[in-house]
């Protein structure tokens, strides 16, 4: 796979352009102070009337606009606010009024890869993902480093679209990390899967079975926290410099036997079965079906699964734990 960098990037590109982020989010608001401070100065930030987001933009030196008049002005448009808004955000405010020839762009692939938007064919389409929360991609510019970011282009109508994408990558600082060439619909698929089944879904879930499992035992709930919560980011911090195999050289020969033993019957040929069955869903575009009804009823179901996290002994246990240091 090749890897694009700063020298691959056309900043001019970017740096000339009008540009519209619409959102002011994690991502929205660190990729558009990362393109201010890369020399990117028509810049806007497009929120719905009465957003409490607009204090912060004021706070932030960058300017607010309605999302129709920041289209209208705009001939890049940013898409970072939630996925599930896409579709009606697009239609309303952004369609009606972005000029011929213009730019929309993306930091995840769904609403492309499952139809949320259907771009009229004279628009450039093109996707920059960083991986990583918006937080870290703003505290790495600012370090001189950056995160690495995927692109791809869904629509080239200009035939420039990639040298765009590139631009943009570059300006939030991903050209010193690394960008690396997908499709939205990898990406999109990939990514819907990982928060499931890896990440986001299955890790925080075994964290809480296990804290569980101790405290039933009758361990006590400070234990049971620091045993399996606390050396979690210790583990990823060895999984990222020196992979799992590293990883498993520099733990003591107690704690690898345990993994060796003990892994495999946790994530068995059920386990990944059901993580066939979930790909399965985000590829058919279940999930997304599901999402987008769940969005439509104000997400009561997540609310509700939110509130139950909250209140998990783990976190008064994290409370109790936190004490400790102060």
């Amino acid at each position: 796979m090749r890897v694009y960098r700063d020298e691959d990037a056309d900043l001019s590109l970017i740096r000339g352009r009008r540009v519209a982020i619409v959102g002011y989010g994690n991502q929205g608001r660190a990729q558009a102070l990362n393109l201010r401070d890369s020399g990117v100065s028509e810049l806007l930030i497009a929120l719905p009337p009465g957003s409490t987001a607009r204090a912060r933009v004021t706070r932030d030196g960058l300017t607010a606009s309605d999302v129709a008049g920041a289209a209208s002005w705009a001939d890049l448009v940013m898409m970072l606010a939630p996925d599930e808004t896409h579709a009606s955000i697009y239609q309303e405010a952004i369609a009606p009024g972005l000029r011929a020839g213009a730019a929309i762009g993306f930091s995840h692939g769904l609403a492309i890869r499952f139809g949320l938007i259907d771009p009229r064919p004279d628009l450039d389409v093109f996707l920059v993902a960083p991986k990583g929360p918006g937080t870290a991609l703003r505290q790495l510019y600012g370090e001189g480093r950056g995160m690495v970011a995927l692109f791809a282009v869904h629509q080239d109508a200009s035939g420039s679209a990639e040298k765009l994408a590139l631009s943009y990558a570059a300006a939030i600082g991903s050209g010193r990390a690394g960008i690396l060439p997908t499709s939205f619909a990898e990406e999109c698929e990939a990514d819907l899967f990982n928060e499931q089944a890896v990440l986001w879904g299955a890790i925080p879930e075994l964290i809480q079975a296990g804290f569980d499992t101790l405290v039933e035992g009758g361990f006590a709930p400070e234990i049971a926290y620091f045993e399996c919560l606390t050396e979690v980011k210790l583990l990823a911090d060895l999984i990222e410099e020196r992979g799992i195999a590293g990883m498993r050289e520099a733990i003591s020969t107690t704690a690898r036997f345990g993994a060796m033993e003990g892994g495999p019957r946790i994530v068995t040929d059920q386990t990944r079965a059901e993580m066939r069955r979930i790909l399965a869903e985000v590829r058919d575009g279940r999930f997304t079906r599901k999402f987008v009804g769940e969005a439509a009823k104000g997400h009561e179901r997540m609310q509700a699964w939110s509130e139950a996290g909250a209140a998990h002994p783990i976190e008064q246990a994290r409370a109790e734990v936190k004490k400790l240091g102060s």
